[in-house]
């Protein structure tokens, strides 16, 4: 039935809000990053066990690494997906996988296992660009672009061969990965410190205008 122009609008319930409820700190989400935080010092010390170069040991290590990059596919996206984005998993998530990647390059490093170059670009890179989003964060946001997300899935393939003991043609491949990887790492830098430019010389140019 239409109501006439003196009809009262339909009572609302009590306490009704149009703004979404806050999640949970404990979520699914941040407990999937908390885990890959604990799991760093966890895999380091699986790592150097026995000298630092035991089958046994490197393959349980390998074994905490690949738990730490598979919370790394899930706990993004179910946040986004069921809402669960907070202020600490926007803060903890690229710490945690920073902090993965980091303690693996420099631990491997350590034990002559990947030369130190490599490392040293990687670190950097990962440093510089969050330094750079920082620098034009005021005018946006830089999105995570496809080459990023393939750059990260190269390291960690990677990183993972590398954390095993392999030998002849694994060893070889592992190697032509990693090489694959840097490229990606330098060519997505580039490519990020592009947008980066671009996007603070418009932000300048609007508030100028």
């Amino acid at each position: 039935m239409t109501r006439g122009p003196g009809a009262s609008a339909p009572a609302q319930p009590t306490g009704a809000t149009d703004t979404p409820p806050v999640p949970s700190l404990w979520n699914i989400a941040n407990v999937l990053t908390m885990i890959r935080l604990l799991l760093v010092p966890v895999f380091v010390l699986l790592l150097f066990a026995d000298g630092g170069h035991d089958p046994k040991w490197r393959s349980v290590a390998w074994a905490s690494f690949a738990i730490a990059m598979i919370t790394d596919l899930f706990d993004g996206e179910l946040a986004r997906r069921k809402g669960l984005v907070t202020d600490f998993g926007k803060i903890a998530d690229p710490i945690a996988d920073k902090a993965i990647m980091g303690a693996a390059l420099i631990s491997l490093s350590i034990l002559g296992d990947l030369p130190w170059w490599v490392t040293v670009v990687i670190l950097a890179r990962e440093l510089g660009i969050t330094l750079m989003r920082f620098w034009v964060i005021r005018y946006g946001v830089i999105p995570a672009s496809r080459g990023g997300k393939l750059k990260t899935l190269t390291q960690g393939i990677a990183i993972g061969m590398y954390v095993l003991e392999l030998t002849g043609w694994l060893a070889t491949g592992r190697a032509l990965l990693m090489g694959l990887a840097v490229l990606l790492t330098l060519g997505t830098g580039l490519d990020y410190v592009r947008q980066a430019v671009v996007l603070r010389r418009a932000g300048q140019a609007k508030e100028a205008g």
